[in-house]
């Protein structure tokens, strides 16, 4: 009896496990409080300008399914049809799980894929430091929007850089997680991501090289992994500041 038990877990496990090809990846969603509609499946349009739809789906008892191929992971989204706001997601080979809430998009899931269940991870922990920084962020903004509207008029830059350093200060606790990421997750899609800010900020060009050289090598394939080491590379053959 116990022979027979394990041959048919064993073999329910070999049917559910599906065999994906090197970069296909297959979507099942659920969207909660929506039996029927259509997701669109949108990725950024290659002039980085908004977005296009490359896929649409049925909505069959609030579940949908999306297969495809990509080369590369990247950031993409779900539109879901009259619902306003999108969801961002990584589309890389694999099985991905999305528990879409079309009440609130913020809470919706990620799962399946290791970048996918990251991205899920730094959203979370994202909130909850931005939500505990709320009620100081919004009382800094109200004490001091007409001071800085009044600065902006006169081109008062001493002013202006001050307010700008006090909220830089205020913002610390989510940009130290958000540039501390990195360090900690060399594997994740979403630290290349972060690299590619870093690269954009000259405060942070410093550790660009050490980090970069730290990601997975499968990493450093992608397209914005590689727009990164451009920087590097440009940072190496400026003259060292005297």
């Amino acid at each position: 009896m116990k022979k027979i038990i394990l041959l048919v877990a064993v073999a329910v496990g070999l049917y559910s496990c599906k065999n994906l090809g090197e970069g296909e990846y297959e979507i099942t969603g659920t969207v909660k409080g929506m039996k029927t509609g259509l997701v669109y499946l949108e990725k950024q349009s290659q002039m980085g300008m908004g977005s296009q739809a490359i896929d649409t789906v049925k909505i069959v008892d609030g579940k949908f399914e999306i297969k495809g191929k990509t080369n590369e992971p990247e950031i993409s989204f779900l539109q879901i049809d009259k619902v306003n706001g999108k969801v961002p997601f990584i589309l890389e080979g694999g099985e991905i799980e999305i528990t879409v809430d079309k009440d609130s998009l913020f809470k919706s899931k990620l799962a399946g894929t290791y970048s996918n269940e990251e991205f899920s991870k730094f959203n979370e922990e994202s909130n909850k430091i931005q939500k505990k920084l709320q009620k100081q962020v919004m009382a800094f903004q109200m004490k001091n929007m007409a001071v800085m509207n009044e600065a902006q008029q006169k081109g008062d830059t001493v002013t202006m850089n001050k307010l700008r350093k006090e909220y830089d200060v205020l913002q610390k606790p989510i940009t130290d997680y958000t540039f501390g990421y990195p360090k900690t997750h060399p594997k994740s899609f979403i630290s290349v991501l972060i690299l590619q800010m870093m690269a954009n900020n000259p405060k942070y060009q410093p550790e660009l090289e050490g980090l970069y050289n730290s990601l997975d090598e499968s990493l450093k394939k992608t397209k914005p992994a590689k727009s990164v080491k451009l920087t590097v590379d440009s940072l190496k053959k400026k003259p060292a500041v005297k």
